[in-house]
């Protein structure tokens, strides 16, 4: 044989098909480039939940301190009215206890008043 007709031997070799084999099963595997792994992602997701989490925790906690500050203040304010509202009955009780009030009212029910000498009680006791 000549070196020629050995390359076309040669060439016809290769250019030959193989011959599929009906008991062969062959599967095509796709290699997939992951971009993220699964730790990854269990990582993320991970942190996404105690961000979440705690980010919930905050706006809980801040609503109920609003609500705290605000039931301070209305009590507060109710303080103030009830200090205001004692005053002007102290103011009223002192100017309803005065000695002249309480014969000029005497006198006008009918009381006789003597030569007696009113005075202001600052205790009343059992």
């Amino acid at each position: 044989m000549s070196s020629q007709h050995a390359r076309v031997f040669h060439s016809q070799e290769q250019v030959q098909h193989p011959v599929h084999q009906p008991n062969v099963v062959r599967k095509k595997v796709k290699v997939q480039k992951r971009w993220v792994t699964r730790g990854e992602k269990f990582m993320y997701i991970l942190f996404a939940a105690i961000t979440l989490s705690f980010s919930t925790y905050i706006v809980t906690y801040s609503s109920s301190l609003d609500q705290l500050n605000r039931n301070i203040d209305t009590l507060n304010t109710q303080i103030e009215e009830q200090s205001v509202h004692n005053a002007n009955l102290t103011y009223k009780v002192k100017e309803l206890s005065q000695p002249q009030r309480i014969i000029a009212n005497a006198k006008e029910h009918g009381l006789k008043v003597g030569n007696t000498q009113v005075k202001q009680a600052s205790e009343v006791t059992d």
